[in-house]
């Protein structure tokens, strides 16, 4: 192919002296040259192309390319007013506007002859899209929903993230009711009603009821503390034998054994007990606590809890010195913490204690004013009386209430903390007899070590004595680590134990007294509205007794008034012919 002359573009001929070239080495490059920036041309009918296939090696020098210069037309624009208009004229001014955003192509469509062109335009027609343009571009797409930012959506109910071992934990809701007295004259006791609701699968259903008496409560206090020790259990109310079976004392109690089962169930611990299954769910409580019994002592140690080991039978024990001084306060603090409180508690039953003497003396006041109000024979006295005995049993009813109420909330706490600290310190009762197990294991391994010492240092060869003293030795070296280990988890535990106890005592305390301010202010505002009302009765009595008195006044004045115009005129007309002394003479 003949390019001598020519422009690599192939539209004007070049002016240019044509430089030498070689015969065939460079066409090849030359052709390939044109074919990469120029686009293709027809080829001649009579041009022919001759390649010749070389080696690298065998390849000469490039041909520099050659540029030819292009030609350029001028037009003219059709525009009669010029570039700058008409002379004279006012070019009106253009406000331009600002550019378009660039708008998201809803799908780009490539390749529209491949296999697949069938299947994406199905997909296009799903996505409501109703056609193409000629580039393959979609012309209109279905108007889809607004989708609304976060700010403006509502907010979502969302409950407050708990922990997984909070989410897992069985929850309880026991409630105590129903106090009823059962038996005869000798054997009479008070019966509950407890009502269960949980979640815990360890249960056969998540409601139920059973009856419960006072010695039940007893019993499964000294179940868990035997089975857990190291927790404080919260006890039962004490026992009483005088007026058991009145209503405030009945009460108290009720609310006392409620709030004890709730924090037993609450407790981490106690709230896996098979005696707490068994006290809350049974039905033949009596028959399964009794056949519990009899299999107890033929159960297995590792079955009664990892603290089995506190049971171990001690000979000679040691006296018990506290060396942690952590314990050490703490016990020094509950002591004072139970003088304190029985202070308070003794406090409060006498502030009850007036409470309801003034409530009887109301009562006293309110029969001796009705008797008054019945002896009284004027009605504008006897009935204001009456209205004031009635007043007195209102404040009577409200003092006895107020007293109730005191009980319920301030005192029955105080009882409860009290009774806590008896639970606090037969747990540290556990912990003395685990620290004299502990050292008297220890005492035990001495005396085994010591017998084996004296046994090999005698050179005898009693093979069958010796293996015996090693087995006994192993038994005690096992025995003393458990007991060690058992000493310290209970430490552990224990402290657990009293740092809940102080927390809880914080709460317990806060919300009886905030209970015990409200019930107080109710109470004063009940009875400042008993006065006002009685008030009230007195000012409207007075003013029927106004009204009725005016009512009966104006007949009374007039008679009154006539009286009162004759013996004025009387001595008027007296005094018209007065008589003289004269007049008497002759007479």
């Amino acid at each position: 192919m003949d390019l001598e002359g020519d422009s690599p573009w192939g539209d004007v001929r070049s002016n240019s002296p044509a430089a030498p070239t070689p015969d065939t080495e460079d066409t090849p490059n030359t052709e390939t040259a044109s074919s990469a920036t120029s686009t293709p041309q027809k080829p001649s009918a009579t041009s022919t192309t001759k390649v010749t296939v070389k080696t690298p090696g065998g390849r000469g020098g490039r041909t520099p390319r050659r540029f030819g210069a292009q030609p350029t037309r001028l037009e003219t624009l059709d525009d009669d007013l010029g570039p700058l208009g008409p002379l004279g004229a006012t070019v009106p001014q253009t406000v331009e506007e600002p550019p378009e955003p660039p708008q998201k192509e809803q799908l780009a469509i490539r390749n529209a002859g491949s296999p697949n062109a069938a299947s994406r335009t199905s997909r296009i027609n799903s996505l409501g899209l109703e056609g193409e343009d000629e580039n393959g571009l979609p012309q209109k797409a279905r108007s889809l929903a607004p989708v609304r930012s976060p700010s403006q959506n509502a907010p979502r109910q969302t409950r407050p993230s708990v922990s997984i071992e909070q989410a897992a934990r069985p929850t309880f809701n026991i409630s105590i009711g129903d106090p009823h007295k059962v038996g005869d004259l000798t054997s009479s006791h008070t019966v509950y009603q407890v009502r269960t609701k949980t979640t815990s699968k360890a249960y056969r259903q998540p409601e139920f009821e059973v009856s419960r008496r006072y010695r039940d409560f007893l019993w499964l206090y000294e179940q868990l503390h035997k089975n857990n020790p190291g927790i404080v259990v919260p006890p039962p109310p004490d026992k009483q034998a005088v007026g058991r079976f009145e209503s405030d004392f009945v009460e108290s109690r009720r609310s006392a054994l409620e709030r004890m089962l709730n924090k037993i169930a609450a407790h981490l611990i106690l709230q896996h007990d098979a005696d707490l299954k068994i006290f809350l769910e049974s039905e033949s409580f009596t028959v399964d606590v009794k056949a519990r019994e009899r299999k107890e002592p033929d159960m297995p140690s590792e079955s009664k809890g990892m603290f089995s080991g506190l049971s171990l039978s001690v000979g000679t024990s040691t006296k018990f010195v506290e060396h942690d001084d952590w314990f050490l306060d703490r016990r020094v603090y509950l002591d004072t913490l139970d003088t304190q409180l029985k202070a308070l508690l003794k406090s409060t039953d006498a502030a009850i204690a007036q409470r309801k003497s003034l409530a009887d003396a109301c009562a006293e006041l309110s029969i001796s004013l009705n008797n008054l109000s019945q002896v009284e024979l004027s009605p504008s006295l006897s009935g204001p009386l009456a209205s004031l005995a009635d007043v007195q049993v209102r404040i009577r009813d409200l003092y006895n209430r107020q007293a109730q109420q005191d009980v319920l909330t301030l005192g029955i706490t105080i009882d409860e903390y009290i009774r806590l600290i008896g639970s606090i310190k037969k747990a540290f009762e556990q912990r003395q007899r685990s620290w004299q197990n502990w050292h008297n294991a220890e005492s035990d391994l001495q005396k085994r070590r010591s017998a084996l010492d004296k046994l090999t240092r005698s050179g005898r060869t009693q093979q069958d004595k010796m293996s015996q003293l090693q087995a006994d030795v192993g038994d005690a070296e096992r025995r003393s680590h458990q007991t060690r280990l058992t000493f310290d988890d209970l430490g552990k535990g224990m402290r657990a134990e009293l740092e809940r106890f102080e927390r809880e005592k914080v709460e317990d305390f806060r919300a009886s007294v905030e209970t015990y301010l409200e019930s107080s202010v109710e109470a004063q505002k009940e009875l400042i509205e008993i006065w006002e009302t009685y008030l009230m009765f007195l000012d409207a009595d007075e003013q029927e007794e106004q009204e009725a008195s005016a009512q009966q006044n104006p007949s009374s004045i007039g008679a009154e008034g006539v009286a009162d115009d004759n013996t004025e005129e009387s001595p008027a007309a007296a005094g018209a012919i007065p008589a003289t002394p004269e007049v008497e003479q002759e007479a």
